[in-house]
């Protein structure tokens, strides 16, 4: 019988969730913990986020990304706390973070924050005309203004997860980790990268991993190395 380590969360970042159910099937009792995004939402994310959850008693983390006025955004994260998911992404400007965790409610839903998107190095932020500055410092920054708003966490590369924990405000609070590849694995649209034990060495509680699981010949096995990985830290 394998013991899943809930640190490791499977994106299930395939078309829709026949597809998605699938591969939670293949990889059985060694992962405990799934990513539902956007990518599945017109697909039936919801419906298996549900259907993982309640008939299956995996842990759901719902990468939303959500950004809008505080009114909608609580609204938004009022309906989706009913569905008693683990996580849910927002982006980390205060404002939003605030009116996610009044949208909580006495749901225990965990708030994650976004701070600068893992596929985005410092040319990306010039072009959408985020301020200057060293990525690594934004990333702090933003971190810190979304603790302070009531953040339970932050989703962070992992080469800045060791900075993000040195933080006053992150005592308590969650760091997860996308942007993590095996070694030897495609590195893909990920431009801050690093290996899952390095990852969870740096400061993370959880790290995300899709493709080099999905996208394996073995998935199940695939994940199975990655756990045995992180238990050798």
């Amino acid at each position: 019988m394998t013991t899943a380590d809930d640190r490791l969360i499977v994106a299930l970042d395939v078309p829709n969730a026949l597809e998605g159910l699938a591969l939670a099937e293949k990889l059985g009792d060694a992962v405990s913990f799934y990513k539902i995004g956007l990518g599945m939402l017109t697909g039936g994310g919801l419906a298996l986020a549900n259907e993982l959850k309640q008939e299956q008693g995996k842990r759901i983390f719902l990468d939303m990304k959500l950004f809008d006025i505080g009114a909608t955004v609580e609204a938004a994260v009022r309906g989706l706390a009913q569905y008693d998911l683990d996580f849910l992404t927002v982006h980390g400007d205060p404002h939003v973070v605030r009116a996610a965790r009044n949208g909580v409610g006495g749901k225990e839903m965990k708030i994650l924050a976004v701070t600068i998107l893992t596929s985005l190095d410092r040319a990306d932020l010039d072009a959408g005309l985020i301020k200057a500055g060293d990525v690594t410092d934004l990333v702090l920054e933003r971190a810190a203004l979304a603790f302070d708003a009531g953040a339970d966490g932050v989703i962070a590369s992992p080469q800045e997860a060791a900075l993000i924990r040195a933080l006053p405000q992150s005592k308590g609070r969650l760091i997860v980790t996308p942007g993590v590849r095996p070694t030897g694995t495609d590195k893909g649209d990920q431009k801050r990268i690093t290996t899952p034990a390095q990852a969870v060495m740096n400061g993370a509680d959880h790290i995300v991993v899709g493709r080099p699981i999905w996208q394996a010949t073995d998935p199940r096995q695939a994940a199975l190395d990655i756990l045995a990985e992180l238990r050798g830290i």
